[in-house]
C-alpha cells in the first residue's frame, strides 16, 4: 500500500479545523486542510462574532433610553441598521486576519479550496485531486435546522447565515425558537427598535436552564418589549401583501394568528455531513449523525470528527477541546476523551446567563445529594455603582464542600463563570473559594460571597459557643449576625 502524501487532512476550516491543523502542524505533522467556503467557519463569519457585535450595538441603543439612571438625559436612538451591520462586519474583518490562508500557510499547512469526498476509506477527492492522509479529521460544522412547518417553503426567511446581511429596518420580527441564538437576536432586535414576537415551544425559554434563573432573562426582555409565547406551537405559515403570518397553538389548543414583516428561524442546528461520502469511507451513521465515541473516533480508525458535527456541545469552546482530544489520539496515541463534566458555557443576553456543571434540575433527577447556597447581585457593590443589580449566583455542593455546578445570571455572567470551571477541574474545596482575595469592588466578589454562605453554615450556635469557651471570649453572641460586612 502506497505511503500516504499527508499525516493529517482537516475537512472543514471553522474553530475546531482551525484548531487541529495550527496545532497538529505546529507539532510538526503534514497538514491539509480541506474548506469549500471560507476559513473561520460559523463562530466567524455567522455565529459567535458577529451575534455578539450586534448585541453590543443594541446595548448601546438601550443605554441611550434609560440614561437617566445615570443623572444624564436619555434620548430615542435613531437606529441605522445598514451602519449596525457595517460595524458588524468591520468586526468580522478585524478578527479574519487570524483565520486567513496565508497565516495557515505559513503556519506550514497546505490550505486547498473546494468540496471535499471520500471515495474510499483513505482518499478524499477535491477538484479532482486525490489526497491521502493517515488520518482524517472531519470539522464540517453545522446549520441552522429548517422545520418542518406548512407553507414555511414559500414564505421567505432568516437563519443566522442571512439575518447579518440585512441592510433595511425591520418593524416587526417573529423569532422562532427559544434558545440561546433566539433569544440573544430576539432581545438584540428589540432594543434596536423592532417589534419581536418569541415562539417556542417549550414552556420555558432556554429550556436546559433553571426557572429560577431563566426567569431573570425573561422578565428583562419582556420589560424591553419582547412578547414571548411559550408553550406555542406553529401550524402554519404564509404571507400576505408583504406580511409573514404564523398560526400557532397555545398550550390550551387555541388559534393566534401572529403577523411580522420578517421571520428568523432559530429552532436548532443540523451537522453538515451530507455529499461528504461517509459510506465510502466506511462512517457509521445514526438518525443522521455520525456515530463517534468519547475519543471522538468514528467507525473508521482513522477518520475522527471534532466542533459540532460531532454533535453534543456545539460550542467554540468546546470545539478547540475537541481538537485537543484528536490530536492526542492521532499524534501521541494517548486514550485522550472529551470533558464532559466542565464545559461552562453562557447566553449573552442582558443579564447574561452561564453556567458549568450540572443544574439544580439535573442533580434533582439524578438523586444527587446537594445542597444550594445562592447571593444576589443587589448585595454587591460594584453591581450598585453600575446599576446592574439584577440575577444572583447558584451553586451546588456535595455534602464534603465539593463543587457540583455552578450558575450565574447577572452583568459579566460568562466571565464569572470561570472560577468556578477551574475550582471544578482541579477540585478545589468551597472553602478555599470562600477564602480566595477579589478586589474590591468587583463583580467578581459575588463568587467569594456565595461561597461563604457554605462556610459560615458550619458555624453553628453551638459552635460558636465552644469556641467562645475555648479562647475565652468575652463578647455578647448574637445569633442573627453573619460577620459580613
Amino acid at each position: 500500500m502506497p505511503r500516504a502524501e499527508f499525516d493529517i487532512c482537516v475537512v472543514g476550516g471553522g474553530a475546531a479545523g482551525l484548531a487541529v491543523a495550527a496545532d497538529g502542524a505546529s507539532m510538526g505533522a503534514k497538514v491539509v486542510l480541506v474548506e469549500k467556503d471560507g476559513l473561520g467557519g460559523d463562530c466567524l463569519r455567522y455565529g459567535c462574532v458577529p451575534s455578539k457585535a450586534l448585541l453590543h450595538c443594541a446595548k448601546v441603543a438601550q443605554t441611550m433610553r434609560r440614561a437617566e439612571r445615570f443623572g444624564i438625559s436619555p434620548c430615542t436612538p435613531e437606529v441605522d441598521l445598514a451602519a449596525v451591520m457595517e460595524r458588524v462586519q468591520r468586526v468580522i474583518r478585524a478578527i479574519e486576519v487570524h483565520d486567513s490562508p496565508e497565516r495557515f500557510r505559513a503556519l506550514g499547512v497546505e490550505v486547498v479550496s473546494g468540496h471535499g469526498r471520500f471515495v474510499d476509506p483513505a482518499t478524499l477527492v477535491v477538484n479532482g485531486r486525490e489526497i491521502t492522509a493517515r488520518d482524517f479529521v472531519l470539522a464540517t460544522g453545522s446549520r441552522a435546522a429548517v422545520p418542518d412547518i406548512p407553507g414555511l417553503k414559500q414564505v421567505p426567511y432568516l437563519t443566522n447565515e442571512s439575518v447579518f446581511s440585512l441592510r433595511k429596518q425591520v418593524p416587526s420580527l417573529i423569532v422562532l425558537g427559544g434558545g440561546p441564538i433566539g433569544v440573544e437576536m430576539a432581545q438584540a432586535f428589540s432594543r434596536l427598535g423592532s417589534r419581536v414576537s418569541l415562539v417556542n415551544r417549550s414552556p420555558q425559554i432556554l429550556p436546559n436552564e433553571d426557572s429560577d434563573l431563566v426567569s431573570v432573562v425573561a422578565d428583562r426582555i419582556r420589560a424591553e418589549g419582547v412578547n414571548l409565547y411559550q408553550g406555542y406551537s406553529s401550524l402554519r405559515v404564509d404571507r400576505q401583501d408583504g406580511t409573514i403570518r404564523l398560526l400557532v397553538a397555545a398550550p390550551g389548543g387555541s388559534e393566534q394568528v401572529l403577523e411580522a414583516s420578517h421571520l428568523l428561524l432559530a429552532t436548532g442546528r443540523q451537522p453538515n455531513v451530507d455529499d461528504i461520502g461517509l459510506e465510502q469511507a466506511g462512517v457509521a451513521m445514526l438518525r443522521g449523525r455520525i456515530m463517534v465515541g468519547p475519543s471522538l473516533r468514528t467507525s473508521n480508525r482513522h477518520i475522527y470528527v471534532c466542533g459540532d458535527a460531532a454533535g453534543g456541545h456545539q460550542f467554540s469552546h468546546v470545539a478547540e477541546h475537541h481538537a485537543g482530544v484528536v490530536l492526542k489520539n492521532i499524534l501521541f496515541h494517548l486514550p485522550a476523551k472529551v470533558e464532559e463534566r466542565v464545559i461552562p458555557w453562557c447566553t449573552f443576553t442582558d443579564p447574561e446567563l452561564a453556567r458549568v456543571g450540572l443544574s439544580e434540575r439535573e442533580a434533582r433527577q439524578s438523586d444527587i445529594a446537594h445542597r444550594v447556597y445562592t447571593f444576589p447581585f443587589t448585595d454587591i457593590d460594584r453591581a450598585q455603582t453600575d446599576d446592574e443589580t439584577d440575577g444572583f449566583v447558584k451553586i451546588l455542593v456535595t455534602p464534603g464542600g465539593h463543587l457540583l455546578g455552578a450558575a450565574i445570571v447577572g452583568p459579566h455572567a460568562g466571565e464569572l463563570i470561570h472560577e468556578y470551571a477551574l475550582a471544578m477541574a482541579e477540585k478545589v474545596r468551597l472553602s478555599s473559594l470562600s477564602g480566595m482575595l477579589h478586589v474590591y469592588p468587583t463583580m467578581a466578589q459575588i463568587n467569594r460571597r456565595v461561597a461563604q454562605a457554605y462556610r459560615k453554615e458550619s458555624l453553628t450556635p453551638g459552635v460558636k459557643k465552644w469556641i467562645k469557651r475555648l479562647f475565652f471570649l468575652r463578647g455578647q453572641l448574637n445569633e442573627t449576625a453573619t460577620g459580613e460586612i
